[in-house]
């Protein structure tokens, strides 16, 4: 079973970006968008936006629409996160256009933070954060390609 999903995670790579350690929770964050997702909900979206914290290592994941504006992906992310957690001091991002514009890095000078883009192969940049990112892709690609096959008595499914 765990062959159709499973992807090949034996190749040793050295970390290219030494990352600081922090002082306290949400001061330094991994942001990742995850997409080419099958639509999921009403209103269809086929994208996650994640952040790991790297003080604890506690991802936060949101729905997301792969085309939105740079603009509109600023506001989400400061509606959902920075509204709760608080201004970033470095946030170590992939090079999606999204996070490459200009919008976006004059948002993080205003406000002081710190952008770090990772190298072309994420897990050179933290292995951890990417194996859990790996891990999100698969179970959502295998839930929509196979479904629920039952629930036991108790409720939980199992395929």
């Amino acid at each position: 079973m765990f062959q159709k999903a499973d992807r090949a995670t034996s190749k040793k790579f050295d970390i290219i970006i030494q990352i600081q350690e922090p002082k306290s929770p949400w001061e330094i964050v991994d942001m990742y968008l995850v997409t080419a997702q099958p639509p999921v909900g009403d209103r269809s979206f086929n994208a996650c936006l994640v952040l790991v914290d790297s003080y604890n290592l506690i991802p936060v994941f949101s729905l997301f629409h792969k085309y939105l504006k740079p603009m509109d992906t600023a506001i989400i992310i400061w509606n959902k996160f920075i509204s709760h957690k608080g201004l970033f001091q470095n946030i170590i991002i992939n090079r999606d256009p999204k996070f490459t514009s200009d919008l976006w890095i004059n948002i993080c000078n205003l406000s002081g933070t710190n952008l770090s883009f990772s190298k072309a192969y994420p897990p050179q940049a933290d292995r951890l954060s990417q194996r859990m990112i790996q891990t999100l892709e698969e179970m959502v690609r295998r839930f929509c390609a196979y479904g629920l096959k039952f629930k036991d008595s108790d409720g939980f499914t199992h395929d």
